[in-house]
């Protein structure tokens, strides 16, 4: 049943679900018609509102490329390139293939966001590589359906980190928030672990069983995701020598790994983004050895950040739509209007999910609804972590079907929205309901 429902959304999906770059478009023209209908204001003010916004993600996407390209070259380093071979030798069929691909992706995504999203992509590749008759377009969409269900719980976790960094825009009216009440809670974790069984368990019975149905990975247009690790045969100057240097990088790798050090021992188990990037950055550069085999990775990489970089100024206007026409304030209050002290994280849910397509950034959302839940938390007498909760669940539920997230592992795995997302949907259900389940009991 769970396959066929699949196909009948994958086939919707191939007709009606245009390139990311149109729907941020689509999204802005309707965003902008809101402002108009539903906020009541001037055609040209709204352009003001959009233009306003629209350079105002510049430092985050900044930190988001950083994830996503740090969590790359981490992903493509030696050590980790051994051990997704290592891992991936272990299915024999195409069952334990997807419950594995599932399963790692998710590993991957608690570590770093970045690197999860990377890992599932150039796990699956290998998957298919070596796994006889397995269809590739669902492997993909396993690693991504699993790195979508761990990330609640990731250590990279964008709102849960803004809201234990000192100076964050909401200090003044809830504090620093501990990751135990986020990112260790159980609306955060429990949500992670048992999505992530129950899509593995969905992705096993919708495994494409008839051979035409059945599209087996073409080697001959994937590239090599490791970096080349031998410098290119030439001319030896002393350029090369410093490009290939172990002892120039294990030197600037020791002064960023002392810093870390020193924070660890000093502020405990304590993550904020820029730390978080920094932490992996270093690691990266370690596990590479050379600066040259680094710089390779970050190149290789730079492709699955365009988008990002494309597409977030428009984002950002979209949110400058919304947040100086007041369209956040009204769809939020619409929810908070028909909520009592248990069910306000729930309905916080919900309109987290519906804003996440409008703004599909958790850092970005929280910034636009963070002060509206925090003052209906205080009303109803919630507590605020139970919001950062809410929205970033929210956030990462419609993740599964929001295509923005989902370019860079696309890019990687050299397939189209098309190819994945019925496969998505069905994983996006099962966590809304995992997700509903969670935010009222807890």
């Amino acid at each position: 049943m769970l396959r066929s429902i699949a196909k009948k959304f994958k086939v919707s999906a191939e007709k009606y679900i245009p390139d990311a770059f149109i729907f941020a478009i689509i999204l802005t023209l309707i965003t902008y018609l809101m402002g108009i209908i539903i906020a009541g204001k001037g055609p040209f003010e709204l352009v003001g509102f959009w233009y306003n916004g629209f350079w105002n993600f510049l430092a985050f996407s900044m930190q988001m490329a950083v994830i996503l390209l740090t969590g790359f070259a981490l992903a493509t380093s030696p050590p980790v390139q051994r051990l997704i071979k290592k891992v991936a030798s272990m299915p024999k069929g195409p069952n334990s293939a997807i419950v594995i691909t599932v399963l790692f992706s998710a590993a991957g995504a608690w570590v770093n966001w970045g690197f999860g999203l990377v890992l599932g992509s150039i796990f699956a590749r290998e998957i298919a590589k070596r796994v006889k008759g397995v269809d590739y377009p669902i492997l993909v969409a396993a690693a991504y359906s699993g790195f979508i269900a761990g990330l609640p719980a990731s250590l990279s976790i964008t709102a849960p980190l803004l809201v234990n960094t000192p100076g964050h825009f909401l200090e003044d009216a809830v504090g620093l928030i501990p990751l135990q009440a986020t990112i260790f809670s159980p609306v955060l974790l429990g949500t992670a672990i048992v999505t992530t069984i129950l899509v593995a368990w969905a992705y096993r019975n919708m495994i494409p069983t008839k051979k035409e149905e059945i599209r087996v990975l073409d080697v001959s247009t994937i590239e090599e995701s490791a970096p080349a690790l031998e410098p290119a045969v030439g001319e030896i100057t002393i350029a090369n020598k410093l490009e290939n240097s172990a002892i120039l990088n294990y030197i600037i790798v020791a002064g960023g790994f002392s810093w870390i050090i020193y924070h660890f021992a000093t502020n405990g188990f304590d993550l904020n983004l820029n730390f978080v990037n920094f932490f992996f950055l270093f690691l990266g550069l370690a596990l590479h050895k050379t600066p040259k085999s680094y710089i390779s990775a970050f190149q290789k990489g730079a492709g699955a950040a365009g988008p990002i970089i494309l597409q977030f100024p428009f984002y950002a206007g979209i949110q400058g739509i919304m947040a100086s026409s007041g369209l956040i304030v009204i769809i939020s209050g619409w929810f908070v209007s028909i909520s009592t002290g248990t069910t306000l994280p729930f309905w916080s849910y919900v309109s987290a999910c519906i804003v996440n397509f409008f703004v599909p950034s958790a850092g970005g959302q929280w910034i636009v609804q963070g002060p509206i839940m925090v003052e209906a938390a205080k009303t109803l007498s919630v507590a605020p972590s139970a919001m950062v909760n809410s929205v970033t669940l929210g956030d990462v539920t419609t993740n599964l079907i929001q295509p923005f997230w989902a370019l860079p592992a696309l890019g990687i795995a050299k397939l189209g929205i098309k190819d994945i997302w019925g496969y998505c949907l069905v994983a996006m259900i099962i966590m809304f309901v995992v997700g509903s389940a969670f935010v009222l009991i807890f």
